[in-house]
């Protein structure tokens, strides 16, 4: 059984295991508010993502039916084994579900570029309703959040001109 992380801890992780170039961890930290708004709107700290034997998340595609030329792209979040387990109509070998944390699946999400919005399922054997996290607003939020933090004065040394003697 997995230690849940709390929202905190969740943010740590994707701050320590940042490629350590000097930015990323600065983008992190930037943009942890965002992540831990919007993760700390759903109920649970980590949800079950269907994925592939090599790791890749499994979308589906969903249509319009009134405009079937209209589609999206989602990832389903489950709350529970079980709900993900459930979710397949066939038993798929090549198909596992894996706990990750909800901070991170946000974060994830925003790599992804072919997915249009995350699903969350809230309520374990509910499958018919969900809170969809669409990934053009959460792009948004976090743009926004960017330009904030950038917008604050640093007081390090990193903000001196380079020819200051």
């Amino acid at each position: 059984m997995t230690v849940l992380m709390d929202l905190d801890q969740q943010i740590q992780v994707l701050i320590d295991n940042a490629p350590p170039d000097g930015t990323t961890p600065r983008i992190m930290e930037a943009i942890a508010p965002v992540l831990q708004l919007v993760a700390s709107q759903l109920k649970h700290l980590e949800y079950y993502i269907l994925q592939t034997l090599d790791e890749d998340w499994v979308l589906t595609t969903l249509s319009n039916r009134a405009q079937p030329e209209i589609q999206k792209n989602v990832i389903y979040a489950f709350p529970t084994l079980k709900d993900a387990a459930d979710f397949q109509s066939v038993s798929d070998p090549h198909i596992l579900a894996t706990p990750v944390p909800v901070t991170h699946i946000l974060f994830q999400m925003l790599a992804l570029e072919t997915v249009t919005s995350i699903v969350f399922f809230d309520t374990p054997g509910n499958l018919a309703a969900g809170t969809e996290v669409r990934r053009d607003e959460l792009q948004r939020l976090i743009q926004t959040q960017l330009r904030h933090s950038q917008s604050v004065p640093r007081s390090y040394p990193s903000n001196l001109p380079p020819d200051i003697a």
